[in-house]
């Protein structure tokens, strides 16, 4: 026998809490259909204003926006630079200037755990990061958080590898013979 308005407001806002937590659900009228499936009859606005008293919000996860609770958010990973020192002392990476990007350059195929390394990370600086094969694309806004970053990435590198030398920046380049 379906539910109607009689069931309470609790009830359902825990079922969708429930729901939230168990599968990705990317839309309202999503939430509609599944609360449906166990006796809720709803309106998409009655779903609109519990996913706003639960404070819902959209987050990306594989590549689809899905809704997600604060608690939920608040369980992920907190930023760690872990996986970046790892990365920096495992991995010969050579970086590289090109106006405002910095193009960190290491072995084929390391490019995207790389970016996702510094997207975890405590480095904040960075407009994003954009991974190719072996190369990892670093955006900046400006001159001075370009060179507080690679100063940062700098010494997460001597850290990770003890005190040692850190990221290896632009190799000298031959003079070019005048005429």
């Amino acid at each position: 026998m379906p539910r109607t308005t009689r069931a309470t407001k609790r009830e359902r806002q825990r079922t969708m809490q429930e729901l939230v937590a168990r599968q990705p659900i990317a839309s309202q009228d999503e939430f509609a259909r599944l609360l449906g499936e166990r006796g809720f009859d709803v309106t998409q606005a009655t779903v609109s204003r519990d996913i706003a008293e639960l404070r819902l919000v959209k987050v990306v996860r594989a590549d689809r926006h899905v809704y997600a609770s604060p608690d939920d958010l608040a369980s992920q990973p907190q930023e760690s630079d872990a996986a970046l020192e790892r990365m920096l002392s495992d991995l010969p990476i050579v970086v590289r200037r090109s106006g405002l990007t910095l193009l960190l350059v290491s072995t084929p195929g390391t490019a995207s755990v790389i970016a996702e390394a510094i997207d975890h990370s405590s480095l904040h600086e960075q407009e994003g990061t954009l991974a190719g094969d072996n190369t990892v694309l670093v955006l900046f806004a400006d001159d001075e958080r370009l060179e507080r970053w690679r100063d940062r990435i700098e010494a997460i590198r001597s850290r990770a590898l003890g005190g040692l030398p850190a990221v290896v920046r632009d190799p000298p380049r031959p003079p070019v013979a005048g005429p």
